[in-house]
């Protein structure tokens, strides 16, 4: 592929905002993506278009896991062909554009995309799959109710009738939103929080849970079959496939990510071995999951960000550790409405040394205090991290908390 073909003034508003990505990162302000992207859209409204015309693409949403599976995709694909990509997680209109402008030849694209924005980036980029991962509260001061974003992108994706529609059939929001469409491929990719879908979509009746398997008690909307499904060991896919899956990355919701991740590889033309080995490989995605040194520690960093998340990444916790930090934020980037901390279960850290820190870490204490978890107050993370006893630490942080953390890692260097 040797590129989308651009008009004049999308081969300017690039140019521009190449020109601005530059000015960012020699003066310190930053990668100077999300300024690139906003230069480009400023001065031509259809560049994403532009940008996506020609390419198969998949663009992946999602309350938890966006990252991860978008990750876990791109590299699927690559077992393929060239691949675009937003690997550092910038998922709105500015972002996208700036992912897609940096390898214009590459025929295939994964993308990353905020919830609220798929029905006008797929109307822009026309993706050959969506990935529907889950939907729970997040950000209900930016986003509203998951209701809502669950009927938005209902009526998104029924303007786009050709795509192929991985959806999680675990997850009753967005199993609701993937009903309809013609062409949808159902993975068992897990539901561990079920708060949020306590009440049927589509009626508002009661739903009800058997095990896996869950259905409306008012209609006949109900848990699909799934083609692909995973346990411990293996991932399970159409006609009877079975697969090892051992993933680099830890916890049993990184194996729905990876399960949906080959499902949508596979529908864009990749080989399910290859497929399976290449998001096996994944083991870090923009900072998260690795583990670095801290003064006289090594650190673990988790990100988590909403209920879900956290309740997700304390089970992916080492209690053995040596201490564990919890880091908490309430900037925009966050949500500053941080009341959903009293439904994450913070209780059970037994005698491991608990910190807790960032901007909001006194919300976090008195929180921490309710569950009758002993821990220490310290705002700054990386003091925080040296504050516990010699050894391994766990840390886990919310978005801009696990910013700040990244960028003081790197100027202590």
């Amino acid at each position: 592929m040797s590129g989308p073909r651009l008009t004049a003034r999308g081969r300017a508003a690039l140019a521009l905002g190449s020109s601005a990505r530059w000015a960012s990162r020699v003066t310190g302000r930053g990668a100077g993506a999300m300024i690139g992207g906003l230069v480009a859209m400023t001065l031509d409204r259809s560049i994403l278009g532009q940008l996506g015309a020609g390419r198969r693409s998949a663009i992946i949403t999602g309350t938890n896991g966006k990252s991860t599976t978008t990750r876990m995709i791109a590299a699927a694909l690559s077992t393929v062909g060239p691949v675009a990509t937003n690997s550092e997680g910038a998922n709105m209109d500015a972002g996208l554009v700036a992912a897609l402008s940096v390898d214009r030849g590459a025929a295939l694209a994964a993308l990353e995309v905020d919830e609220m924005h798929v029905p006008h980036v797929a109307d822009a980029v026309q993706p050959a799959v969506i990935v529907l991962l889950n939907l729970s509260r997040d950000q209900l001061d930016r986003v509203g109710e998951i209701n809502h974003i669950e009927r938005t992108l209902r009526a998104g994706l029924s303007r786009h009738p050709g795509a192929v529609v991985v959806a999680n059939c675990d997850d009753v929001l967005m199993t609701s939103a993937a009903y309809d469409c013609p062409n949808v491929v159902w993975v068992a990719a897990g539901g561990g929080w079920a708060a949020d879908s306590v009440s049927c979509p589509r009626s508002g009746d009661v739903i009800l849970r058997d095990g896996a398997h869950w259905h409306s008690t008012g209609t006949d909307f109900a848990r699909p079959t799934p083609q692909w499904s995973y346990d411990d060991d293996n991932l399970y896919g159409p006609e009877g496939l079975v697969l090892p899956m051992r993933l680099a990355l830890p916890g049993t919701v990184n194996r729905g990510n990876a399960a949906q991740a080959v499902a949508a590889a596979v529908a864009m033309g990749a080989d399910p071995v290859a497929a399976v080995a290449a998001v096996s490989g994944v083991d870090e995605v923009a900072g998260r999951y690795r583990t670095v040194r801290v003064g006289d520690h090594t650190a673990r960093l988790l990100l988590a960000k909403n209920p879900a998340g956290w309740q997700e990444a304390l089970s992916m916790v080492d209690k053995s550790a040596a201490g564990v930090v919890i880091a908490v934020n309430g900037q925009v980037p966050d949500g500053e409405d941080l009341s959903w901390l009293w439904d994450v279960r913070f209780e059970h850290f037994g005698a491991t040394a608990v910190v807790a820190a960032g901007e909001r870490g006194t919300d976090l204490a008195v929180r921490l205090g309710y569950a009758e978890v002993e821990h220490a107050l310290i705002h700054d993370t990386v003091a925080a991290i040296n504050s516990c006893p010699p050894g391994h630490v766990e840390v886990i942080a919310n978005y801009t908390a696990f910013l700040q953390l990244q960028r003081a890692l790197e100027r202590s260097k």
